[in-house]
């Protein structure tokens, strides 16, 4: 039996020293994106209540205020994972979660209370959910490869936590978008 020989290059100092910096790049663009999501998740435990103030159906409000709660969790969790880090929890104006949040005040601000209204803050929450899904997916995968496996099982955590919340909003939403529909169809007869 023929046995093969595998060859291994040599890396040049110079190689070595860009995957040394590109290592320090992911962990440093590791470290940024969660700064932004911290800053994120604070914001929105101030949009929370206001949505839920807003909010015209009981199981919305309630959806929202469950929420608040999760969400302060999450915040708690994103500083577990600075404290991994040795770094101090500290946020980065996100200005995605910024206009997100925006995207809701202005739904409360333009409708009046009810059923439609009720299903422009489920659009606006679920657009929140889709970037919170997102945010935390690309963290844990990120914490993953640079070895920090603690702080990727609280990302993941988090991230599966966003897409339960998501699907409460999904279930809520059929409910809610066809009682708006039934009330637009009154208000034409």
């Amino acid at each position: 039996m023929k046995t093969k020989t595998v060859k291994t290059r040599r890396l040049s100092p110079q190689r070595k020293e860009v995957i040394k910096s590109s290592k320090d790049s992911l962990e440093e663009t590791f470290e940024d994106l969660l700064k932004d999501i911290y800053w994120a998740e604070k914001h929105l435990t101030k949009a929370l209540p206001r949505m839920s103030k807003a909010s015209f159906n009981e199981d919305l409000k309630a959806a929202f205020d469950s929420h608040l709660e999760v969400t302060e969790h999450q915040v708690k969790r994103l500083e577990q994972c600075f404290q991994l880090l040795d770094k101090k929890a500290v946020g980065k104006k996100c200005m995605g979660m910024e206009g997100l949040v925006k995207e809701g005040e202005e739904v409360i601000s333009d409708l009046n209370e009810g059923h439609a209204r009720d299903a422009g803050l489920i659009a606006a929450a679920q657009k929140i959910e889709h970037y919170e899904i997102s945010a935390y997916g690309t963290l844990r995968t990120m914490a993953k490869v640079l070895g920090k496996a603690q702080c990727a099982q609280l990302l993941e955590e988090t991230k599966d936590e966003e897409a339960e919340a998501d699907q409460l909003l999904n279930d809520l939403s059929e409910r809610i978008n066809k009682m708006a529909s039934e009330m637009q169809e009154e208000e034409v007869e």
